[in-house]
């Protein structure tokens, strides 16, 4: 038996290395593939009566896991430079406002046409609000530079504001107001332990001779995240800020520190520590979107009802995009318009809803049509032709 299961695991690697090394060249992103072999999984099982154990309980482990790992490998992608600040400041303002017009638009519906309480609703239309930065960084390797640059800062953040606000929406049960000064207590709070601890694992990774040493400062990163969220700071904002340090060490680079820094060799160290960080990545995102898929429903994925609200929802994602794009950005809208896919974090988030704040109308296979819809969407993002288009000055910038 331990030997087939080597032999399974083993299969599925090749096969999600396949399905990568082809959406290089079919621009169908790897995820759909991904998940479709889960679905496939499940139903070979099905057919031939095995029993496999019920893993479903490790889903939001591996996805955990694999989220740290994906806005890190990021993060470590982010270069500030002052000829991006318009760059920077168009995406990181178009994380922030699609997600609370979104979260605003759905809320309201839930709430005055279905009857929902407002807190129920806010939780379940939080996830859906998301841009999913496992999805969109890795199907953005055919973009330009700028609009790859754009679609990492843009869904980064996204997942960011979107677990900040979902904790706080989880977690606070008093005012408004004093939930807002927590909240801003600990984002200081997160940002100062954020500093140090870079400090700390930068000097580690540059220092440390012995054989063994990227795989204790991801652990590490993973222990800091996971102590974060024990005391309700917002974890994500911690590895973010870890990655762009390291990324931009050039900032730091003068006479001074660089007697104690070598910076040559730290940037060395730098770039094989995110060559196994992305091995790493590859693994956990292979298998969590498979086993989604395998323990996906389905029939609920083919249910009327369940498409209908499915289609409803993206068609508003890309509605409010449209209108964003093309009245406050007034950037050319392919293919970036198309880059706003659901994922991982939205499973995750959704699954962290307490059962008594779940809302018929948004099930799990609402969640499941709404990740497939805006991934096939992405695709065809991907495949038409059109590029965004930032302002003269910059354009010459970026050539």
């Amino acid at each position: 038996m331990t030997n087939y299961i080597i032999l399974v695991l083993c299969i599925i690697v090749i096969i999600s290395y396949i399905f990568d090394i082809s959406g290089r060249y079919s621009k169908i992103p790897g995820v759909i593939l991904l998940i479709l072999l889960g679905i496939g999984m499940q139903y070979f099982v099905k057919s031939l009566g095995l029993e496999v154990p019920d893993l479903q309980p490790v889903l939001p482990v591996i996805g955990t896991v694999g989220l740290i790992m994906i806005v890190l490998e990021a993060s470590l992608d982010l270069r500030l430079e002052k000829r991006k600040k318009g760059l920077i400041i168009r995406s990181v303002s178009s994380a922030f406002i699609l997600f609370a017009v979104f979260c605003a638009a759905c809320t309201f519906f839930l709430v005055d046409f279905s009857g929902y309480n407002l807190r129920d609703a806010l939780l379940n239309s939080i996830p859906l609000g998301i841009i999913s930065s496992s999805v969109a960084i890795s199907s953005a390797i055919h973009l330009k530079p700028d609009e790859k640059e754009f679609v990492i800062y843009e869904s980064s953040f996204s997942d960011i504001f979107g677990i900040i606000v979902f904790d706080f929406i989880l977690l606070s049960h008093g005012s408004l107001g004093q939930g807002l000064m927590e909240l801003g207590l600990k984002s200081i709070v997160t940002i100062i332990v954020a500093m140090i601890t870079t400090l700390i694992l930068a000097i580690l990774l540059h220092k440390i001779t012995y054989h063994v040493n990227y795989v204790i400062i991801m652990t590490s990163i993973i222990l800091l995240y996971i102590l974060a969220k024990l005391y309700h700071l917002p974890g994500l904002l911690l590895v973010l800020i870890f990655g762009m340090v390291l990324s931009n060490n050039h900032l730091l680079e003068n006479k001074m520190v660089s007697k104690f820094v070598d910076f040559a060799k730290f940037r060395t160290d730098i770039k094989s520590f995110k060559v196994i960080l992305t091995e790493f990545t590859f693994i956990v995102r292979s298998f969590f979107f498979i086993m989604f898929g395998f323990y996906a429903s389905v029939e609920g994925l083919f249910n009327q009802d369940n498409l209908l609200t499915g289609g409803a929802i993206t068609l508003l994602i890309l509605l409010i995009r449209f209108i964003f794009f093309k009245t406050v950005l007034r950037i050319r809208l392919l293919p970036l318009m198309f880059f706003a896919p659901r994922g991982l974090i939205t499973i995750l988030l959704f699954i962290s809803i307490p059962s008594e704040s779940r809302l018929p109308l948004i099930n799990e296979e609402v969640i499941t049509i709404v990740i497939l819809f805006t991934i096939f969407i992405m695709m065809i993002g991907n495949m038409v032709p059109g590029r965004l288009v930032v302002s003269d000055a910059e354009s010459k910038h970026t050539g």
